[in-house]
């Protein structure tokens, strides 16, 4: 189980490095809006890092699980905040401009979740909930020893005063 817990968190490591990179590489530091990822990205840092020193040590499965969910939600936020993006761009297309309010409203969210109108790219958000997921992976099974040993009372010691005859 260890081989898999450290598997997995090499996993995020690599999925954070990765979304990084990507974000660095699109200059995605242009306004509040594209500073989300970043702060996102430096919640999973921190998730990951909470995990990785505890392995082997006293785990906080709860506190990496939340962060990591909110670092989840985030990348939901940002799949949606960018296939909006992308079909509000469809009428400006100039492949679209002419027959973007006769498609159908299925096909028209299909070519702004494919990117196939729009600029905004909807699998980069995604990568950041794939290391968030796989951080949650990571913490299966786990609990915390610490608090176990702290909620089983400790044996009382034995009574040193015998009566003797």
């Amino acid at each position: 189980m260890q081989v898999l817990w450290v598997s997995l968190t090499v996993l995020t490591g690599l999925g954070i490095i990765g979304t990084a990179f990507e974000l660095a590489t699109l200059q995605h530091w242009n306004g509040v809006m594209q500073l989300i990822p970043w702060a996102a990205l430096a919640v999973l840092g921190a998730a990951l890092a909470l995990h990785a020193w505890s392995l082997g040590r006293c785990p906080r499965p709860r506190l990496v699980r939340g962060l990591a969910l909110l670092v989840f939600a985030t990348s939901l936020f940002g799949v949606l905040d960018h296939t909006m993006v992308n079909y509000e761009a469809g009428p400006l297309d100039q492949r679209f401009a002419d027959t973007w309010t006769v498609l159908s409203p299925w096909l028209r969210w299909w070519y702004a979740i494919t990117k196939t109108v729009g600029p905004a790219p909807t699998l980069a958000p995604g990568m950041l909930g794939q290391a968030a997921a796989t951080l949650l992976l990571a913490t299966i099974g786990q609990r915390s020893p610490c608090a176990a040993a702290a909620q089983t009372p400790e044996p009382s010691p034995p009574n040193r005063h015998r009566r003797t005859r």
